[in-house]
């Protein structure tokens, strides 16, 4: 060993470990969706929304979820955007308030670059009859029962049918699914959870 051996030990030591933090960050942490300016009318309604019955929590009691509920918007591509993080959810406020008439979403990773367990890791486990809680900023609960589960392929997912469906109250949870496609960034299903309000 020569006096430049622990050096080097000491310089490859630093170098593994930034790596490794920097990778750890990545992975655990998805660079954030660059949101993208709604239209004026999306952005109205919106506004229009109390803070106050906006969820702040989602529950799933078969799963053991029970995670923190982010506000997204759309990104540049113009879908909605992802949460920032492992083990939030997200809701798209643009779209329906989740207790009203309409489809409310919300979506959350299944995985993380290091391949550890997202907060929608096992989504499709989810029975048809299962529960499903949404809690607002004023500590109300809202009763949702699971009534389908399906699976579409990542780029032909019936968009209507997720955001659009007016026909009830109506709380929907995506999620990837499927194969990692890597020159695509993105898995090649996107598993769905429609749930409708319970009546009271």
């Amino acid at each position: 060993m020569n006096r430049f051996t622990p050096w080097l030990i000491g310089a490859a030591t630093l170098i593994a470990g930034v790596v490794f933090v920097t990778t750890f960050v990545h992975a655990v942490y998805y660079a954030p969706d660059t949101e993208a300016p709604p239209s004026p009318s999306l952005a109205s309604a919106a506004a229009s929304i109390p803070s106050a019955v906006k969820p702040v929590r989602l529950i799933v009691p078969a799963l053991g979820i029970d995670a923190n509920v982010q506000q997204l918007g759309i990104n540049a591509k113009g879908a909605m955007m992802a949460p920032s993080n492992f083990t939030d959810v997200g809701w798209y406020r643009y779209g329906t308030v989740p207790g009203h008439v309409g489809s409310a979403v919300i979506d959350g990773h299944v995985d993380n670059g290091l391949g550890l367990d997202g907060v929608f890791k096992h989504l499709g486990d989810v029975q048809k009859g299962d529960d499903i809680y949404i809690e607002d900023q004023n500590g109300k609960k809202l009763h949702f029962i699971v009534d389908d589960v399906q699976i579409y392929p990542f780029d032909a997912s019936p968009a209507q049918k997720i955001f659009g469906q007016t026909d009830s109250a109506r709380l929907n949870l995506i999620t990837c699914a499927g194969t990692w496609v890597k020159g695509q960034r993105t898995y090649n299903e996107r598993l769905v959870v429609y749930s409708k309000l319970a009546p009271s």
